[in-house]
């Protein structure tokens, strides 16, 4: 292909780093601000006791790159400082879809730099729904991955002027490529939430694990609506649910761990330490940051994001030590009051919030 016809599915990708650039806005008001803590005053403990460990695929940490890119040279050029940040901090990190692989063999270095540069940590794959469970299975072995994040967004779909309108058979193939690779599938949102009923299905297919990926970080609608000519279907913004109302949402659901169920990994709209923290004290298993960090390398380096990235871990601890939370199970014993927009959706869906604002034994002198 000549230099004069670029692929499209590989501007497509250089389009969506630029748009989620464009997006990066921290101090948008999210669902996050509106989950507080109760201030327990003699409730804490030590932090050199604080154990960080996730609950989830036996991750060292409860902090994890999400999935962002790959396919251009640019995308290389991302994918090999993500891994050499992975390297130097131990966090689980994924790369962004492979399909492209696929039909272009050649362009499989801009993933697979994330694990050469990344050779002993966690690292995952990333495909769509629509590939058979032998596609999948040599993403994962192109990569030499230890998962397999599968990425279901019809909303995304919808906004693409090339996107796909059928996604049917989406949760039979997410089915066939648990049962055709061997390592652990992860099924991932790209910024639209997960309901309860499709977390249930998701887990009745066999899936590890499930990234609520929820609205109020990267908005992929958005930015397939930018990349339309006509700028239409700029209505399909914002849709779906934040990844703090789909884990309000899912809580009760069989857990990994305890019975067999899945893990519940929370991306989306990520900003700080106390974000993650959130998440976690509201049931999640691990966090995943994509456009924060992506912003931070691409404009300071990978020296600075792994600076950011020990210091934030430093924080989460130190977090979980003045709300007396000795590892991340204990952070779900806290007292967690939902307010504001958050607490009607709630409601609305049933979600009994009083509980959650009376957990610790603080609450129950």
């Amino acid at each position: 292909m000549s230099s004069e016809t670029p692929d499209p599915t590989a501007q497509r990708k250089d389009d969506h780093i630029r748009l989620a650039m464009a997006q990066h806005a921290p101090q948008t008001v999210r669902d996050y601000d509106h989950v507080r803590f109760v201030h327990h005053a003699l409730a804490g403990g030590d932090r050199d006791a604080v154990d960080l460990a996730s609950p989830a695929l036996g991750w060292p940490v409860p902090l994890y790159v999400t999935g962002m890119t790959g396919g251009t040279a640019q995308a290389a050029e991302i994918n090999r400082g993500l891994g050499v940040v992975a390297r130097e901090t131990g966090l689980p990190v994924a790369c962004g879809s492979m399909g492209i692989v696929l039909r272009q063999p050649e362009v499989a270095e801009s993933f697979t730099v994330l694990r050469r540069e990344n050779p002993d940590g966690f690292v995952m794959a990333n495909t769509n729904a629509n590939v058979t469970g032998a596609q999948a299975a040599r993403i994962v072995e192109i990569m030499g991955a230890d998962a397999l994040q599968v990425h279901v967004n019809a909303a995304q779909e919808t906004a693409m002027p090339e996107g796909d309108r059928d996604f049917s058979h989406w949760r039979d193939n997410i089915a066939a490529i648990v049962e055709a690779v061997g390592v652990p599938v992860i099924a991932k949102e790209v910024g639209a939430g997960l309901s309860r009923g499709t977390v249930a299905a998701l887990r009745d297919a066999g899936v590890a694990g499930v990234d609520l990926a929820g609205r109020g970080g990267t908005d992929f609608s958005a930015i397939e609506s930018a990349r339309r000519t006509d700028s239409g279907r700029a209505y399909l913004a914002g849709w779906g649910q934040s990844s703090v109302a789909s884990l309000l949402e899912v809580a009760g659901l069989a857990r990994v761990g305890s019975d067999g169920g899945v893990a519940l990994l929370a991306s989306g709209g990520v900003r700080h330490p106390l974000d993650v923290v959130r998440a976690l004290a509201l049931g999640a298993d691990a966090v995943g940051v994509a456009g924060q960090f992506l912003h931070v390398l691409t404009t300071a380096g990978v020296d600075a994001l792994v600076g950011l990235l020990h210091e934030w871990l430093a924080e989460i601890a130190d977090l979980m030590a003045l709300l007396g939370a000795r590892d991340v199970v204990g952070l779900r014993e806290t007292d967690v009051l939902v307010t504001g927009p958050l607490r009607e959706y709630a409601e609305l869906r049933g979600v009994d919030l009083t509980a959650y604002a009376r957990r610790s034994p603080w609450s129950r002198a």
